[in-house]
């Protein structure tokens, strides 16, 4: 096959699109198995800590792909004037607090039927937000949410005056 028939591979995210799209448009990925062996199910970027902004699109989002949505457990912590529901499409959706940090959120659909999201800060960088997301869907990941931001943020560069 000659180079030019081949597509160009182009990455998960735009550069720009965390910029682009408006707050309470959700930004997710999910695993594409049905194994469901990974630690996580998926993974979410809002674009702030509002859960009155961003959680309404993650649950249609999700709602589009999985089924209707029962509850929401996160962090509250972690988030700004969290209720105890939020109403989407006429449907309640439970808010609970969990101790799972502000790095996850897990999703139940039905009675029992639990997904676990990575959330990647707001304010991280389109390339590195890429990597955490890419990580967290991938089928054999076995990595915890905290462990994957953690490994996505790049060293800091060197000073070439340091070593001299």
């Amino acid at each position: 096959m000659a180079e030019s028939d081949t597509p160009a591979l182009r990455k998960l995210l735009p550069d720009e699109i965390h910029r682009a799209v408006r707050p309470g448009t959700a930004l997710l990925r999910l695993q594409t198995t049905h194994s469901r062996e990974g630690v996580l199910d998926g993974a979410w970027w809002p674009r702030s800590r509002d859960v009155a902004t961003e959680l309404p699109a993650l649950i249609q989002a999700l709602t589009a792909h999985l089924g209707p949505i029962v509850r929401v457990g996160l962090d509250t912590d972690a988030w700004e004037g969290v209720p105890t529901r939020v109403v989407v499409d006429d449907r309640v959706v439970r808010l609970e607090s969990f101790p799972v940090g502000d790095d996850t959120v897990l999703i139940t659909r039905g009675d029992n039927d639990h997904f676990a999201l990575l959330v990647v800060p707001p304010d991280t960088t389109p390339d590195t937000a890429r990597d955490a997301m890419a990580r967290a869907v991938d089928a054999g990941n076995v990595t915890q949410a905290a462990e994957i931001l953690v490994a996505a943020i790049p060293e800091p560069m060197a000073d070439p005056r340091e070593s001299a």
